[in-house]
């Protein structure tokens, strides 16, 4: 049998979850809602914000900036 000792090379994986939320959600607390990464949340905003900071510079588009980040605000990103 090869000449090696027999040993238990199982390894364990431990995962802190609080018991209210499951191990792919993002966030604290039992009350907070699933999310997406903060790069996919927001899709409308963010291209908005995006198409308006390449056009005009980003001190002319403060009001599509906000409108962003309320939309991340409203899906539990503290922003």
């Amino acid at each position: 049998m090869g000449g090696l000792p027999a040993q238990n090379s199982s390894s364990v994986i431990s995962l802190n979850v609080h018991k209210d939320q499951s191990p792919g959600s993002v966030g604290p607390g039992p009350d907070s809602k699933p999310r997406k990464k903060i790069c996919c949340a927001c899709p409308e905003t963010k291209k908005l914000r995006d198409e308006c900071v390449v056009e005009h510079g980003e001190a002319a588009c403060g009001k599509w900036i906000e409108a962003h980040r309320k939309c991340l605000r409203a899906e539990g990103f503290n922003v």
